[in-house]
């Protein structure tokens, strides 16, 4: 890797003097920190230096590689906390019902949904899982993501739940992505439990979460909180049962009704509470107290045609907000940060500065690696995209499909992103 200067940048966006040690909230998220005409310096897989090119001498130029970036703006890869990136095959199929009318439940009813992947996963070998989803992985990288969260849940059996995030951990260690993981087998109930929800949460607790626990492969757990899958008393169960194994708590919350699954995530101080439409003062309140990120999926929102959570609400109260994709093949079959952005900007009125705050630096964050990702600070992580020549950071969530990305460094190494497959 060695040593890399980036000069003549039009600007650098998201710089810190000091690395922050907590989530931007409320109206922090505003504003951004910004360098015009800048440099930045890093060595090997650090940044250890950046500032204004009048500051740059020739002895901090020597021995360094040059990327020269006249034109082009600077800033940290997207960390997309909330995706279900491993996956077999796709859902197309219920894609025509829902066209006709179907919702997201009656689709479910049917055996649809998250059952029909669970099917299919069950079926595909984890050599085949992991090329699949390591296709998925090199398209996000393509979009900017250098961070990334991916949760289990198509499985619902210890075997097919241990499969998918083996293939997850896997995809961290054979990509450049930064890959933080998360069992999800509360996702829904298996046709086996069918009438028996309570016996296979049982199971969840009893033998999946310690198997998972022994070969080490998740760093959070989650529960689907909803009407027709879990209930509070479920995840209350499920969370205490995880907490004991190390796996700190996240939680599908509020997608499609009050279901009081914030209070529970409160209680377990929860790193992140995802969804949110449904949500109100008193769930900000108990979100505040515990210092929980609001994670926001519009996608999912504009995919299923729901009403969008209330993020200037959210802001308005002072909460910490992160955007995410939910990348998945039943509600948002779509892993591009910078359309998650322009959905935001647009549907849920965030201004620029804090639609990018909320994929970079707050969703560093809500997957616990905010001191180390989603921001240019000196002693962070190298991980940055080098934009195409764009006339301004608010281009970004504006420019609805137009690629932005024009060079990625990840772990200090240059990466081509025509090359990337």
């Amino acid at each position: 890797m060695g040593k890399i200067i980036i000069q003549n940048i039009k600007k650098i966006i998201s710089t810190e003097r000091v690395a922050s040690q907590t989530p931007l909230c409320g109206e922090q998220m505003a504003s951004l920190e910004c360098i015009e005409g800048g440099y930045i310096i890093l060595n090997d897989d650090i940044i250890t230096e950046f500032g204004e090119m009048n500051s740059l001498n020739s002895c901090k130029v020597e021995g360094a590689r040059v990327i020269e970036a006249s034109g082009k703006m600077v800033m940290p890869t997207f960390c997309d906390s909330h995706t279900h990136l491993v996956y077999a095959g796709s859902r197309e199929m219920e894609y025509r019902d829902k066209i006709k009318g179907l919702t997201y439940q009656e689709i479910a009813a049917r055996g649809g949904g998250i059952l029909n992947s669970a099917k299919l996963l069950h079926t595909t070998s984890e050599d085949e899982l992991y090329r699949q989803s390591l296709d998925r992985a090199y398209e996000i990288l393509r979009f900017g993501t250098g961070a990334v969260e991916i949760k289990s849940g198509y499985g619902l059996t210890a075997q097919d739940e241990i499969k998918m995030l083996r293939v997850a951990k896997r995809i961290g260690d054979s990509t450049p992505l930064t890959v933080r993981t998360t069992f999800l087998g509360a996702h829904a109930v298996p046709e086996r439990f069918s009438g028996r929800r309570e016996e296979y949460v049982d199971e969840i607790i009893h033998t999946m979460i310690p198997m998972i626990a022994a070969e080490d492969l998740a760093d959070y757990i989650d529960v689907f909180t909803e009407r027709g899958f879990f209930t509070v008393e479920d995840t209350d169960r499920i969370f205490n049962a995880g907490m004991k194994y190390g796996m700190r708590a996240k939680i599908h919350a509020n997608q499609m009704s009050n279901s009081g699954a914030v209070r529970v995530a409160s209680k377990y101080n929860a790193i992140s509470a995802d969804h949110l439409e449904f949500t109100g003062p008193e769930e900000f309140r108990s979100l505040k107290e515990s210092g929980t990120i609001a994670t926001l999926l519009p996608g999912s929102t504009f995919f299923l045609e729901m009403e969008y959570a209330p993020a200037r609400a959210m802001l308005s109260y002072g909460l910490p907000v992160a955007l995410a994709t939910n990348y998945n093949p039943g509600s948002s079959p779509a892993g591009d940060m910078k359309f998650i952005m322009a959905i935001a900007a647009l549907k849920m009125k965030m201004t620029p500065e804090e639609v990018i705050n909320a994929s970079t630096i707050n969703g560093a964050f809500a997957m616990g690696i905010g001191e180390s990702h989603g921001s240019i600070a000196v002693g962070k992580k190298a991980n940055l995209i080098i934009t195409r020549a764009i006339p301004s950071y608010e281009y970004i969530p504006y420019a609805l499909t137009a690629p932005i990305v024009d060079t990625l460094i990840l772990d200090g190494r240059e990466l081509d992103i025509n090359a990337i497959r």
